[in-house]
């Protein structure tokens, strides 16, 4: 009983780890850590703060770029595809409120770290 209870679990997590690494490789690479070989050992290279940043703000702007040219598109009569440029559009604004989430998280954070006292 004990080792068929045993045997389930560890199945379980085999199946989790392998869905995992499936999800992993449908990630977009921007957002992967790359790792890399020094010296016969693997060492992952860390992404500072500024760079994520910077990364994030360049995938929104890509985001709206493209919605704004299919909404464009649409409007002129260059295209007929209204459910992509709606879809795009809510892309962009979903990505912009995300966006804006995360930057008034670090503003509270930012003035919760200025009001400590020293």
């Amino acid at each position: 009983m004990t080792s068929q209870l045993l045997t389930n679990v560890t199945s379980a997590e085999q199946m989790m780890l392998s869905k995992m690494a499936a999800m992993q490789s449908k990630v977009q690479p921007e957002y992967v850590i790359r790792p890399q070989l020094m010296q016969g050992q693997l060492m992952v290279q860390p992404m500072s703060f500024s760079t994520t940043l910077n990364r994030v703000l360049n995938v929104v702007n890509r985001h709206q770029a493209v919605a704004s040219k299919k909404m464009t598109a649409v409007e002129l009569g260059e295209s007929d595809d209204l459910v992509g440029a709606m879809i795009a559009s809510q892309k962009a604004s979903l990505s912009f409120d995300g966006l804006m989430h995360v930057r008034n998280k670090l503003v509270t954070s930012f003035e919760d770290v200025m009001k400590m006292p020293v």
